[in-house]
């Protein structure tokens, strides 16, 4: 079966249920919970200072699948890439699918009529995965240069029509608001012997030379001699 409309879970019309124990097993109410396809939730260029904050923000209360924001994610920061760069915004995902989805499967077609209503409360099993949100929550935010500023309202408002919700955007200079960032990864060094053949990592001088002198000839590149350990244990 295939994924399902998301007006058939759009309002949060039962309690909210989050709990899913990962230290105490026995507590658990599921077995497994789904898994989540809000694949990255930090996008753009961390480091850099920006001075005007973007912020997408809910008209509505309702429940929005991990699938729509990851649409959302991925149409936003295509339209960034193309017309800005990748180095000329952050983006940042403010809110995470808690909320565990659950259906009662029924059996349907030719001959099942008699088990269409099913249950009148069933548990059901869990499907997916959803964020709660309330009128006036931030569901994404948007760092950027002030030359960039329609762009970026312009790329946060690509999100009416994969939204379960009304949505604005609302324009500050609040920076700090949008919390903490992340540190960007330190890219691995990688060195080119004469011959083109790439050697990743860091390597010592008599690493390298014995490398490339055994590259040149064709064969494998010799490990440098390690050290002897002085003092070593007599035997009785």
């Amino acid at each position: 079966m295939g994924l399902r409309p998301g007006k058939c879970y759009r309002f949060p019309h039962k309690p909210a249920f989050t709990r899913l124990a990962v230290k105490v097993h026995k507590r658990n109410y599921i077995g497994a919970a789904p898994g989540l396809k809000t694949r990255q939730f930090n996008m753009g260029n961390p480091t850099k200072d920006f001075s005007m904050l973007l912020n997408l923000i809910s008209d509505e209360s309702v429940q929005i699948r991990d699938n729509a924001i990851e649409s959302v994610r991925i149409a936003i920061n295509r339209f960034l890439n193309k017309k800005i760069g990748k180095d000329a915004y952050f983006l940042k995902i403010r809110i995470y699918p808690f909320q565990v989805l659950r259906e009662n499967k029924q059996a349907q077609g030719a001959g099942a009529d008699r088990v269409t209503k099913g249950m009148s409360h069933p548990y059901g099993k869990p499907i997916g995965r959803a964020a709660r949100v309330r009128p006036g929550k931030v569901l994404m935010s948007l760092l950027i240069e002030p030359l960039h500023l329609e762009l970026g309202k312009k790329a946060l408002l690509r999100a009416k029509d994969k939204m379960a919700c009304r949505v604005h955007v609302e324009i500050n200079q609040d920076v700090k608001s949008i919390g903490t960032k992340p540190t960007k990864t330190r890219e691995e060094k990688v060195e080119v012997v004469s011959t083109g053949t790439p050697v990743v990592g860091e390597v010592g001088k008599e690493g390298a030379a014995a490398k490339t002198a055994e590259v040149a000839k064709g064969g494998k590149a010799a490990e440098p001699k390690k050290e002897e350990k002085k003092g070593k244990n007599k035997r009785a």
